[in-house]
């Protein structure tokens, strides 16, 4: 798969992740604080919830990489964390977990 055809499928899959927690109603409208941004711990576990972070700090991230053409990482395992971050919302949850994914496999596919 070359490398434009991976930014534009990324490109659709963060989309389709924006539209569902929209959907859910998990989206915010106020970003958290500079300090909860600037968490060091992985995923921000310490000052945001997985959606949020989903929000302002993954998303965000792979749009400007994408925007820039930016290289993309060659691994992507976030899916784990999705499942734990997410498991209480049932239906709503698994359908953002297949996103997040969608967007592990897309990243972590054998490009050349």
């Amino acid at each position: 798969m070359a490398g434009g055809d991976t930014h534009q499928q990324l490109s659709q899959l963060l989309a389709q992740l924006v539209a569902e927690l929209q959907h859910q109603q998990l989206w915010q409208a106020e970003s958290p604080s500079a300090q909860a941004l600037a968490s060091t711990e992985p995923f921000c576990v310490d000052t945001l919830n997985f959606s949020q972070w989903l929000q302002w700090v993954m998303i965000p991230r792979f749009e400007q990489m994408v925007a820039a053409g930016m290289a993309l990482p060659p691994r992507c395992e976030i899916q784990p964390m999705a499942e734990e971050g997410l498991k209480d919302l049932g239906a709503a949850g698994r359908k953002l977990i297949a996103l997040v994914g969608e967007i592990d496999r897309t990243l972590t596919v054998v490009r050349h």
